[in-house]
């Protein structure tokens, strides 16, 4: 016989709304407050798909620290990836940043440019021994006396030599001295050697001694003659101390004009022949500088 007693108690559907009323909070208007926060919840596919990537055998197999849980190996390899672009990029700024960057830049970029100089020296070296890096210094086998005498020639030579330090001077005695030669002799050599040396004012009485195409000299205008050619512009004498040329200037080259009685200093003319004798043309290349001209003194 069955039992019409329950302990299971009957509630209405009045009672189950009433109690849910009570449990719902509501605002001062008595008006029930709504949660508007949504609670997203993955789907049974989304659970069951999470379950196999976990547990497949392209998933998390390795337990090891070094990886990511909870992630796949693709997964894992986007994150790391990720991570050093982050690291690349924030020690790129850091470096911006860092204080004497320009300084170091300067100093690689002088150090580049010592080992070309260097690389270029010891070629340069097959033809000239004296331009090798690794040659000792000559100076070095010199007596001390030798040395004094040497170095005291060398500082009156530089008052002498635009553009020649008196080292520069004294290691080319030196040299002299050591391969045998006297110091009077010395001397000359290497005066006459740097005088005529590429990018300085050549004597003009030097200029038949010059192996170059192009030349610097500095005289005085001594005469002007007419131009036997239309393209001609000027053509005259030019001398110093040491002897004149005949310099022609194309029109071509629009240079300044010169005078008679004129001092002028002329760089890059072209070095020729004329009648057997040395002769300078001024060119496009040329350049004509004129020392005394518009000097305030004179006025």
């Amino acid at each position: 016989m069955s039992s019409t007693n329950s302990s299971r108690k009957v509630v209405t559907v009045d009672e189950q709304a009433f109690e849910q009323t009570e449990s719902e909070a509501v605002d001062e208007d008595g008006f029930p407050v709504v949660d508007e926060t949504p609670e997203f919840e993955a789907a049974v596919e989304q659970e069951t798909q999470a379950k196999v990537d976990a547990n497949h055998p392209d998933g998390i197999a390795d337990t090891s620290t070094e990886r990511i849980h909870g992630v796949t190996l693709e997964q894992e390899e986007r994150i790391r990836a990720r991570e050093a672009e982050l690291e690349h990029i924030s020690a790129q700024a850091e470096l911006g940043t860092q204080d004497g960057r320009e300084q170091r830049t300067r100093e690689v970029a002088a150090h580049g440019s010592k080992q070309r100089r260097r690389k270029f020296k010891k070629r340069a070296a097959s033809v000239n021994p004296r331009v090798d890096p690794d040659r000792d210094d000559p100076r070095t086998e010199l007596s001390q006396d030798e040395l004094a005498t040497v170095n005291t020639e060398a500082n009156r030579l530089a008052t002498r030599l635009d553009g020649w330090s008196r080292a520069a001077i004294s290691r080319r005695l030196a040299d002299a001295v050591v391969n045998g030669r006297d110091l009077t002799s010395a001397v000359v050599g290497v005066f006459e050697e740097l005088q005529t040396a590429p990018g300085q004012v050549v004597p003009i009485g030097k200029l038949d001694a010059v192996d170059r195409k192009e030349v610097s000299i500095d005289g005085r205008v001594k005469t002007l003659w007419d131009p036997s050619h239309p393209s001609i512009a000027q053509v005259g004498l030019i001398a110093d101390e040491s002897g004149h040329t005949r310099v022609t200037i194309w029109k071509a080259s629009e240079a300044p004009w010169i005078a008679e009685g004129e001092r002028v200093r002329i760089h890059g003319a072209a070095r020729n022949w004329y009648e057997g004798r040395v002769s300078l043309a001024v060119t496009g290349w040329s350049t004509i500088h004129f020392p005394e001209r518009d000097r305030w003194w004179d006025v």
